[in-house]
């Protein structure tokens, strides 16, 4: 048996973007991401690197230790602004490296990064379990956009879908010690859920899920599990979910304990009452307007931030 993980990360890796840009490898099963060719576009590029840098200074202000590490522009990787899907860091040191759909998705995989991560920032690692010859059979599982995680009972709650395969979520458990709640998600539009973090998120004493996007017979399963932890459930509509409201990460912060980072669009989304909940449940919210990165990369502020919950040395 593994040792719980504490469910709050006190300090995230995120992905400087050098050339953003839409993925249209991603384009088909991502109902979240506007269409866009996939040119490099300096003003889309501007836009997003101002809005990168503003969430990474409002989570820095806010107590979050903030890694920041410069993409690459050989070779172009339009999504790498989104690290978490293809790394995850937990508590024993292990380090699991994801099987990626879209083969442009592949190239953001960085040992650099983990190892800069050990040497230069003192995080120790156990071990890296890698899944990436998952891609050789066509099965993926896309880290903690696939994966929400309930680090302390030791729950990954999935929904399944062309980047989430059971196999994949199956190999993942056995390594690492977890048990899956899996089901199927679609959007009001009944398009598959791409990412499972675009409809819940589970922190210390809440956990936020878009009910009604769950398939009937499954809700119940979820909530269940999700109400056995004892917390607090947040339930989101899929208006709200179309909004990014589910794509929020609660955080551990040096300032308040902790802090939730979402989007200014998910937050605008919210009712008031859905908003008190989460705020008597935290230590403070960020909420920064990412709305270039949201419309051309079809992710918000959750896939952003890689949480690195490894032991320091």
């Amino acid at each position: 048996m593994h040792a719980p993980d504490r469910q709050l990360a006190p300090h995230i890796l995120m992905i400087r973007p050098v050339a953003f840009a839409g993925n249209p490898q991603t384009q088909a099963s991502n109902s979240f991401q506007d269409p866009d060719s996939g040119a490099i576009d300096a003003s889309n590029q501007a836009a997003a690197l101002r809005e990168f840098e503003a969430l990474a200074e409002a989570l820095t202000t806010a107590g979050v230790d903030v890694h920041v590490f410069d993409d690459t522009l050989d070779p172009h990787t339009p999504d790498s602004i989104f690290p978490n899907n293809w790394v995850s860091f937990h508590g024993d040191g292990s380090i699991v490296l994801y099987p990626m759909m879209a083969e442009n998705r592949r190239l953001e995989r960085r040992l650099d990064v983990l190892e800069t991560l050990s040497a230069k920032h003192g995080f120790r690692t156990s071990r890296v379990i890698d899944l990436t010859g998952h891609e050789q059979s066509g099965q993926y599982l896309e880290g903690t956009g696939s994966l929400v995680l309930d680090r302390v009972h030791r729950v990954a709650y999935a929904c399944v879908s062309p980047r989430t395969d059971l196999d994949v979520l199956g190999d993942f458990a056995q390594r690492l010690d977890y048990d899956i709640v899996a089901f199927e998600a679609h959007d009001a539009n009944g398009a598959a859920i791409y990412h499972t973090n675009v409809l819940m998120s589970v922190g210390e004493r809440f956990a936020a899920v878009c009910t009604n996007a769950i398939r009937e017979d499954e809700r119940a399963a979820v909530l269940d599990t999700l109400r056995k932890s004892g917390r607090a459930i947040v339930e989101l509509t899929l208006e709200q979910m179309a909004s990014f409201a589910g794509n929020m990460l609660e955080l551990g912060s040096s300032r308040t304990g902790s802090v939730i980072a979402m989007s200014e669009r998910a937050w605008e989304a919210l009712t008031p009452a859905q908003r008190q909940t989460l705020e008597s449940n935290t230590g403070a919210i960020v909420a920064t307007a990412i709305p270039t990165i949201e419309r051309l990369g079809g992710g918000s502020v959750r896939c952003m931030l890689a949480e690195v919950h490894l032991p320091k040395k």
